[in-house]
């Protein structure tokens, strides 16, 4: 089996380098940027206008290889891959829940951002709460770095 993503548009941030992102849309404090869509993909924002809020997934572009543990920004120890949001990972893809703030001519104006400049887009979705959003009982090795979350940035452990 052959998979073969197509990027559908660019996202622009202040980030220029990885050290010091967020490493979280909601520790993004409306750090604002745009997501420049190909004109060939354009049509296909008809009707977004009206969610407040998208997620972007995308590419992550910047990190070569993957590893099944890793140690992640809000931790010391290593976890499985796969119970992290780690870029290195074997699809390195991401994803951001962001606010829409305007579509002009191609272009999705953002906040909350917390992506590296130049990312590829694979695809957008509305955010939906209802769908999106259930209510979770346990957060896993994540309960013991709540405290810190709202403060830490990321570094280049995963260049």
């Amino acid at each position: 089996m052959n998979i073969v993503y197509k990027p559908i548009g660019i996202i622009h941030s202040p980030f220029k380098d990885i050290k010091g992102m967020p490493i979280q849309p909601s520790r993004s404090d409306g750090t604002g940027g745009t997501v420049e869509i190909f004109p060939e993909f354009v049509k296909g924002l008809a009707d977004l206008e009206g969610f407040s809020h998208i997620t972007l997934l995308y590419y992550f572009h910047k990190t070569s290889g993957f590893s099944l543990t890793v140690t992640p920004f809000l931790d010391t120890r290593k976890r499985g891959v796969f119970s992290t949001r780690a870029p290195r990972r074997p699809n390195p893809i991401g994803l951001s829940i962001v606010r829409l703030t305007g579509i002009e001519k191609g272009v999705l104006k953002i906040e909350n951002i917390d992506v590296l400049d130049q990312t590829p887009l694979i695809d957008i979705k509305p955010h939906v709460p209802e769908f999106d959003h259930p209510p979770a009982d346990r957060i896993g090795w994540l309960a013991q770095a709540e405290k810190n979350m709202h403060i830490k940035r990321s570094d280049d452990r995963f260049e």
